[in-house]
């Protein structure tokens, strides 16, 4: 309560005539305990204009709104708790950089466009983000039990007018056959080498593992962290880590290395509790040659040729050639899994860039030139596709799309399970907002009072 008081009584003064001209920041608006800065709004107007975002509304009402929003979720998400760990943060953050880094052509071109190091865009994105998956898990966790039923989606669009049925965007399934060009001899024992010299660099106490896995790690997940995970079971993590890391016993030796699909590993442990395991890593790569990943694009290309010969089926190369153990066992059919379950079917904007941009090309039945590209676990891989099918763009039919058609009855049912929860919140909070806002025509109704 005395806190309430507080903050009450400093809107009261940085809102009042005598000081208005002479205050840096301001409290704009404040949310429960939570005050709105000038400066927060304007720092969410100048990333909307550069990220091309365009407001409902007045701009002057629907930031600091938006901002308020942002805080009811937020304070659920603390009473609720809610967790988002330092771990996916950090994931998350290395995933938004490197997209950054495609979009500016380089590191350095990325730090000379925002006038930081790629250390400092890190922490100036951390809190956003973090609070940014906060939100989102909140809000998941609201509508997780919302449903909809056949006979609800029909009543939905039986009235609706023909343009304002949802438009299906082009589809298709795509098969693959994927190799792994061969490391040498040479880079295995590099890497291996690299991972002995850090064991011994920490049993001689010259450093510590934190330090080495946050300069050398190429685990960006866990880097940031020295190297640590979470209380982790051992069906989330690989096999062969986790019959390491589950066998470790004492938190001051290291591992020896360890093979996993991502690259090799050296393991300290942490601690255990119940049946998971905290432990922090070293992951390191080994590096393909470029006459390593030539050897293999021309073998699928000799695979390619056999296949549209008749020597055998792309279903039998999968099964029978393919490295990527996801589709190798399903005639070598992508898989596209979401929140909303798995299909076969992909928009070009869901696939793998590289996979896009072959397939966008090909003719349903056709096979690709090979081509090579980084899999999601970080690997480089060579590949041939085949287009199995392709849907084109359509208005959506109940009898051909009553997924799609599902989907956009259960998000308004979200949206406006979402609306009515912050209008009831916005009922049971504090709330106080500047005279500047009170002319707003809000998206919210009840923030003024």
């Amino acid at each position: 309560m005395k806190k309430v008081v507080f903050l009450f009584s400093l809107f009261s003064l940085l809102f009042s005539p005598a000081v208005a001209q002479s205050v840096v920041d301001e409290v704009v608006w404040v949310v429960g305990d939570e005050p709105i800065l000038k400066s927060e709004v304007e720092v969410t107007r100048i990333q909307a204009a550069m990220d091309g975002m365009r407001w409902t509304g007045n701009p002057d009402c629907a930031i600091p709104e938006q901002l308020a929003v942002q805080k009811l979720f937020l304070h659920q998400a603390a009473l609720d708790s809610i967790e988002v760990t330092e771990s996916e943060v950090s994931s998350a953050i290395e995933q938004r950089i490197d997209y950054m880094i495609q979009q500016t052509g380089s590191r350095e071109k990325l730090e000379e466009y925002r006038k930081q190091s790629i250390s400092q865009i890190r922490q100036s994105m951390h809190d956003d983000l973090r609070d940014q998956m906060m939100i989102q898990r909140m809000k998941e966790s609201l509508v997780k039990d919302i449903t909809v039923t056949p006979a609800e989606v029909r009543r939905y669009f039986k009235d609706m007018p023909e343009d304002s049925i949802p438009y299906v965007p082009t589809e298709v399934e795509v098969q693959i056959i994927a190799q792994t060009p061969k490391v040498s001899i040479e880079e295995l024992n590099r890497v291996k080498d690299e991972l002995r010299e850090y064991t011994d660099r920490v049993n001689r106490g010259e450093t510590s593992f934190q330090t080495l896995a946050r300069m050398y790690s190429e685990d960006p997940g866990s880097r940031r962290q020295g190297g640590e995970l979470e209380y982790t079971g051992r069906g989330t993590l690989d096999p062969a880590f986790a019959a390491v890391a589950f066998n470790l016993t004492d938190p001051k030796k290291i591992s020896k290395i360890v093979e996993s699909e991502f690259g090799f590993h050296i393991i300290q442990l942490v601690d255990k509790r119940g049946d998971k395991v905290k432990v922090r890593h070293i992951l390191r790569k080994p590096v393909v040659s470029d006459s390593a990943i030539t050897a293999s694009l021309a073998r699928l290309d000799s695979i390619a040729n056999d296949i549209r010969a008749g020597l055998f089926t792309f279903e039998e190369g999968a099964y029978g050639i393919s490295d990527d153990k996801d589709t190798r066992f399903n005639k070598g059919l992508m898989a596209n899994r979401s929140e909303r379950g798995q299909t076969s079917r992909f928009q070009l904007q869901e696939l793998p860039a590289e996979v896009a941009k072959v397939v966008d090309t090909l003719q349903v039945g056709e096979i690709s030139k090979s081509f090579s590209m980084i899999n999601e676990r970080g690997k480089t891989v060579c590949v041939i596709a085949k287009l199995k099918s392709r849907t084109e763009g359509h208005k959506a039919t109940i009898t051909e799309d009553f997924q799609v058609m599902k989907d956009v009855v259960q998000e308004k049912r979200r949206e406006k399970k979402l609306h009515d929860w912050v209008v009831d919140k916005i009922k049971s909070t504090y709330v106080r907002i500047g005279d500047d806002y009170r002319d707003c025509q809000f998206e919210y109704e009840g923030w003024i009072r």
